[in-house]
């Protein structure tokens, strides 16, 4: 109650000011309660301060403690392989014998055991091609939307390549370590092994499993892995293998969901366990291999000058293992016999690799201070269609992904990190081993091999994100088919760090240096769903997966954290879950944990929600603190009156005619109310000032005293949230004198009241404008809103000459028939991933006319016009203009 009165107190001494302070004193005690509807309703303001319960955050127990880190009795299983693998280059496939040793580390004895059959998404039958929709048919990843009929070439070479071959898994041994037959059953992409007897926990389980599949084309099919020929003069059909999701690999058992039992259907990714990997892989004699691991064989793959080069590999600079010049001799013929090359990875959660006779091969050393791994081997391979920007970029850009990588998170934890460009376009990541394409081009004019900014950055850029992935994840072992965000966005995150640090104003999303000004699109979209969807159930994929979590955690570190608490917990995070299987709560849990930073409100917002951050200033009120004193108050008060009621029209157009006044015609009339305006002091007002001086307690005239010595500006400011979304409130503040000042309101102002909050601003100097978040920080959808007072934003306007031409038939026919060798001309410098309509022809329309069709004489057996047909057109045209 004595505070209270003290607020009150407060108000009665500041005169013109008094409305608005005691509005706001009481105003601030009513928020206490303010509230548009119950708790957990649709109007409850104060349910983004709510902290997560278990409807988001599982129960912590001895598995998964309450600070996000492994608990006392946490546990993984483990699975190590042993591969003899061939690649039959003619006719592109895979033959293999695997052994496998899993450890039974859970305290649940097991009665059987799941592998994931991933290549089993494109056999026929398959849950991932039967529950596609018509608009995603034949896309890379059996995503898409739409509802229009169409058919594109890319969806019809698709079907075809389904038509030609049969893919999938075919087993031909499945038997334990003694040669028995297992049991087993095949349910779609997961495959059941039983376990005669039970595997206890601390047993181990060894058992065989023999298969073959036919290779994917990439081009064609599309997926994570692959083939890829060359049918250009003088290639012979040279290809390139790219080998991922080859194997089947043991299926995760966890302590969050048992087995995982999710079939892969194309977006929701992986989820591993961590082995020993000891892999043979025959393939041509004059192949070059790339593959998770280090090779064990050196002397039988490599010749001496390869060795030699390699050996003499530095930090400065990339060096070729493999020259171009000497890629280009080796894929001019085809060599006899086969090579075994044999690679060995440690605690790794997957295996993949490449072949191929093109690869050129560069190398360069990483150092860093690491017991284990002090100098990692960065390596790329490529054929020379991506030279030179791969000779240029490649390897560089592993090496940095490393040194910056390692600064938020932990030292890079194998010997080797590759970058290989398997095939055109896009991006996948493997232990020790990244799959990257973007190439550059011949100029049709020139004849030169160019490349656009967007191939040079869009390379550069997805070599980073995919080494990164090598941290995240295939170090921190997340789920991907649960949560694709925690390792897509984590890393997409980290992406942009290292972009930042490559060079300034690289373009990170969407051709913009800043990707908080490109997110607020998607997140301003309907078509939308929480960040923590699982992944096969996520809408716009790449946005939802990747761009709103790493624009989520840009806004974590840069504004509501800052960068010294947020990279300390982050870090904290990436050790505490470092080859080990974490949870989006162990991540939400180590954030807060290692930060004293409260955050159920931002992951409420940004990873359950779909709101959007728009915040807008609406209204800025300027006081100052009244002295009470009239005799220096009125003029105040005279000029206070004049601002707000302005002298009228008629009163200045009748000075300005010169009129005269009534008043000043007549003598005598004036009297005291003429000599004393509205504003002249009395001695009741005297009286009035005497008696609150009396009356004001020593405390309370001390602070009015300084209150008067101070004379503070005082500056009531409304902030609206627009978007939904919780948001911190980052301000420039410009002064009458031009000076400048940054402040950051915490987003904890928004806590009583979600929707509506207003700020006392108190500085000495008289404060001309505010504007919110300046630097575009906060991925706020609407600037027009953030300025106070408004700002008009200049644009610019084109004009355009109307040429508006109606269609004509007549003018249509008489357009010169092209030759091939002219629509060749036309057609070049298309993109090779164009995906085009194919003309559909509707079998209820006999005419069968269609918007998508397009003439094509070659084609479609199109003529030119003959001498009768011609002569028609030429006498109704000469009979139109009136010849």
């Amino acid at each position: 109650m004595r505070d209270f009165k003290n607020v009150l107190n407060f108000s009665l001494i500041t005169g013109a000011f008094a409305v608005g302070s005691l509005t706001f004193a009481t105003q601030a005690f009513a928020n206490e309660g303010d509230n548009d509807g119950p708790a957990f309703s649709a109007g409850d303001q104060v349910k983004h301060f709510r902290q997560l319960g278990p409807e988001s955050l599982p129960t912590p127990n001895i598995f998964r403690n309450a600070a996000g880190a492994p608990g006392p009795a946490y546990w993984q299983q483990q699975a190590n392989v042993n591969i003899d693998a061939t690649l039959d280059e003619e006719n592109k496939r895979i033959i293999a014998e695997m052994e496998i040793d899993y450890v039974n580390n859970s305290p649940d004895t097991l009665n059987y055991i799941w592998l994931a059959l991933d290549q089993n998404r494109f056999k026929d039958g398959s849950l991932a091609r039967e529950s596609t929709v018509a608009s995603a048919a034949g896309s890379r990843r059996g995503q898409g939307t739409g509802s229009a009929d169409r058919i594109t070439f890319g969806m019809m070479r698709y079907n075809q390549a389904m038509e030609d071959r049969e893919y999938g898994f075919e087993f031909t041994d499945v038997s334990d370590a003694d040669g028995n037959k297992l049991s087993y059953i095949i349910n779609d992409s997961m495959m059941r092994i039983d376990i005669p007897e039970g595997l206890a926990p601390d047993a181990r389980f060894e058992f065989n499993v023999d298969w073959e599949h036919n290779i994917i084309d990439e081009e064609a099919v599309g997926g994570r892995g692959g083939y890829e020929c060359f049918t250009d003069e003088g290639e012979d059909g040279n290809c390139i293998f790219g080998l991922a999701q080859w194997f089947p690999r043991m299926a995760a058992y966890t302590d969050y969901t048992g087995w995982q039992n999710k079939q892969f259907l194309g977006r929701g990714e992986f989820t591993l366990e961590f082995g020993d990997y000891n892999v043979n892989i025959t393939v041509p004699s004059d192949h070059i291999v790339a593959a998770s691991g280090v090779l064990q064989n050196p002397r039988q793959v490599m010749t001496a000058k390869q060795r030699k080069r390699m050996d003499d590999a530095g930090t400065k600079k990339p060096i070729y293992i493999v020259t171009p010049e000497e890629a280009e001799e080796n894929e001019k013929s085809v060599a006899e016999g086969t090579k075994t090359w044999r690679f060995k990875a440690e605690n790794v959660r997957d295996f993949a690799w490449s072949s191929s006779r093109k690869y050129i091969w560069d190398a360069m050393l990483f150092e860093q201070d690491d017991d284990k791994n002090p100098v990692v081997t960065a390596m790329s391979f490529f054929p020379k269609e991506a030279d030179p920007i791969w000779s240029q970029y490649s390897t560089h850009a592993v090496v940095h992904t490393m040194d910056v990588y390692n600064k938020f998170a932990f030292n890079y934890p194998y010997p080797t990190a590759q970058s290989v460009n398997s095939w055109e376009r896009g991006g996948m990541e493997y232990p020790m081993i990244t799959f990257n394409g973007y190439r550059p081009y011949e100029d049709e004019k020139s004849g030169e091999t160019v490349y656009s900014r967007r191939t040079k950055y869009g390379l550069i850029g997805v070599i980073i994100h995919e080494i990164g992935h090598i941290y995240f994840p295939m170090v921190v072992n997340s789920d991907e088919r649960r949560w694709t965000w925690m390792d897509e966005g984590l890393n997409s995150f980290l992406e942009y760090m290292a972009e930042y640090e490559w060079e300034e104003n690289f373009p990170i999303s969407g051709g913009q240096q800043n990707p908080l000004d490109v997110i607020p699109r998607y997140m301003t979209s309907s078509n939308q769903v929480p960040i923590m969807t699982q992944s096969d159930s996520v809408l716009q994929f790449g946005p939802n997966a990747y761009s709103k979590p790493a624009a989520s955690l840009m806004v974590l570190r840069e504004t509501v954290m800052g960068r010294e608490l947020f990279d300390y917990a982050f870090r904290e995070y990436a050790n505490r879950w470092k080859f080990k299987r974490p949870t989006p709560a162990d991540f939400f849990r180590t954030m807060e944990d290692a930060s004293a930073v409260d955050l159920d409100w931002f992951w409420r917002g940004w990873y359950f929600g779909t709101d959007h951050v728009d915040v807008g200033i609406t209204s800025m009120r300027e006081y100052t603190i009244s002295s009470q004193d009239p005799e220096q108050e009125k003029d105040k008060d005279r000029a206070d009156d004049l601002a707000k009621r302005p002298e009228n029209i008629v009163q200045i157009r009748n000075r300005e005619e010169g009129i005269e006044l009534y008043i000043d015609r007549m003598e005598d009339i004036d009297d005291f109310y003429n000599e004393n305006d509205k504003f002249a002091v009395t001695n009741k007002d005297r009286n009035k000032y005497k008696s609150f001086v009396d009356g004001l307690e020593g405390w309370e005239k001390e602070v009015w005293e300084r209150a008067q010595a101070d004379g503070h500006y005082f500056y009531f400011v409304d902030f609206e949230n627009v978007g939904g979304l919780i948001s911190p409130l980052p301000l420039k503040l410009t002064y009458m004198n031009g000076d400048t000042e940054e402040m950051m309101i915490p987003a904890e102002i928004w806590r009583r009241n979600s929707k509506k909050v207003t700020k006392l601003i108190t500085r000495k100097n008289r404060i001309k404008s505010i504007e919110l978040d300046p630097h575009h920080q906060t991925a706020d959808a609407d600037f027009d809103n953030n300025s106070y007072p408004p700002v008009m934003r200049p644009g610019r306007l084109e004009m355009y000459k109307s040429n508006y031409k109606a269609s004509s038939m007549m003018a249509d026919m008489l357009v010169e028939l092209k030759t091939d060798e002219e629509k060749d001309a036309e057609n070049k410098g298309e993109s090779k991933s164009g995906d085009k309509d194919m003309p559909l022809k509707s079998g209820a329309n006999d005419n069968g006319s269609s918007s998508d069709a397009k003439s094509d004489s070659s084609k479609t057996g199109a003529k030119k016009l003959d001498d009768k047909e011609k002569s028609s057109l030429r006498k109704t045209l000469e009979r139109m203009m009136g010849k």
